[in-house]
């Protein structure tokens, strides 16, 4: 691999991101997915949600880039998963939510670096079980 050296227990730079409804909807607009329960309160409400939530996906590609903009242009995603264990609720405050992520190096080899991300809101876990894989190691 090319770059710095890289540990097992190596912390990432932490990354704060702020998801606010305008992101949802631009979000929509990109994937097509216009499911109310990301844009309306009644609809998210009513099936028992604590209001609009943010799409799975796009609080998962958020989170990887804690680990993409360490690793830089160089490195390779080979593989990232997550599960998603609770949903990110996005007030219409204007400010949004806060997603926290923290990455941590857990495996090390000749041809890849494996990382475990944290992600939380509000203190709660959103992402179980994240992990990625990079070949080629930080730039």
């Amino acid at each position: 691999m090319s770059g710095p050296v890289v540990e097992v227990g190596a912390a990432l730079p932490p990354l704060t991101l702020h998801v606010t409804r305008e992101t949802l909807v631009r979000y929509a607009g990109a994937s097509g997915d216009f499911n109310p329960i990301h844009f309306s309160d009644h609809a998210a409400t009513d099936l028992g949600l604590p209001g609009v939530i943010a799409h799975g996906m796009l609080t998962m590609g958020l989170a990887v880039r804690a680990v993409t903009d360490w690793a830089g242009p160089g490195a390779r995603l080979v593989s990232y998963g997550v599960r998603f264990t609770r949903p990110v609720p996005v007030p219409d405050d204007g400010v949004g939510a806060e997603l926290l992520v923290a990455a941590t190096v857990t495996a090390v080899d000749a041809e890849t670096v494996t990382v475990t991300l944290d992600a939380t809101c509000d203190g709660e876990k959103v992402l179980g079980a994240a992990r990625v894989v990079l070949a080629g190691g930080p730039a």
